[in-house]
């Protein structure tokens, strides 16, 4: 059986390495904050005092964390992942981060024979909990078949995109989409409200048609309830975007829209809703439109 290391313990990585735990899997675990530790402790995992700890004690070892720099710190800082490699280790990185960053952290353990997927993750708080996030993985096949079992604990859709640093393309590739999904959302719910049509009824005679979409089957019925509570932090999506900016500016893509929705998150950020879910961006253009959707 392989022994996992779990480092990063916030919204999404908690779900996750609670998944892994219930698959039967030995956890070895490590937050900078000792909550989530406590609780998964409490249901069976082991507790380490570093990222290295965590490395010397795993066969696998995933981060999930805030940024590019934040995973940089962790896999080759001070006390970090290369400082604990050994034969046969594999490290995973579930976090959103720079594709640049993701072949940086690769190319730097190889040089340690480690194998480094970047395999970040799309499916918010309620795929983790259940285990149906989509997975998306650059780097080695043999290290992502190798690791598959603990994938398939984690998610339902796992999908080998490239070498390293394409699972991080794909992943500002998804956050492209969702934020102009959120956008769009957010636009037609207050379209539909200031024409005078009810938003609920619009939603409803749309999202079987064209205009189906993930976002507009789950998202409507929590922003009609008054929930603005997060799945996946505003301020987190406003990060990832930036990735996007970043990496279309290194390969010279145009993103007009992509920039149009961005200074939305931004403005959002700015009208301190930052740990609103992303959906909440629909505040922003309820403010410019001067209407409500629940109004």
């Amino acid at each position: 059986m392989l022994k996992v290391g779990y480092i990063g313990l916030g919204l999404m990585g908690k779900s996750i390495a609670r998944n892994i735990l219930k698959a039967g899997f030995p956890v070895v675990v490590h937050n900078r904050s000792q909550a989530a530790v406590d609780e998964l402790v409490a249901e069976g995992a082991i507790r380490a005092s570093s990222p290295a700890t965590v490395a010397a004690q795993a066969d696998i070892v995933f981060t999930n964390l805030p940024d590019s720099p934040d995973v940089e710190k962790v896999v080759l800082g001070e006390r970090g992942i290369i400082k604990a490699t050994h034969d046969g280790l594999i490290y995973i990185d579930n976090s959103t981060i720079k594709p640049a960053s993701a072949r940086k952290i690769a190319a730097e353990l190889a040089k340690k024979g480690v194998y480094a997927l970047d395999a970040p993750v799309s499916g918010g708080d309620i795929g983790a909990k259940n285990a149906t996030l989509t997975i998306m993985v650059g780097g080695e096949a043999s290290a992502l078949e190798r690791a598959m079992p603990v994938f398939q604990a984690m998610g339902k859709t796992i999908t080998h995109v490239g070498g390293p640093g394409a699972g991080q393309v794909a992943k500002a590739a998804n956050q492209i989409m969702v934020a102009a999904q959120m956008v769009a959302m957010g636009e037609l719910l207050v379209f539909a409200k200031k024409a005078g049509v009810d938003p609920r009824k619009v939603v409803d005679a749309i999202k079987g048609g064209a205009a189906q979409c993930w976002s507009l089957d789950v998202k409507p019925p929590r922003l009609f309830d008054g929930n603005r509570n997060p799945g996946f932090k505003a301020h987190m999506q406003l990060k990832d975007m930036k990735i996007v900016m970043d990496t279309a500016e290194e390969y010279d893509v145009p993103i007009s829209g992509t920039i149009a929705n961005t200074a939305l998150f931004q403005q959002m950020i700015e009208m301190g809703m930052g740990e609103l879910d992303n959906s909440a961006v629909v505040g922003v253009i309820e403010k410019l439109a001067g209407v409500g959707i629940l109004d």
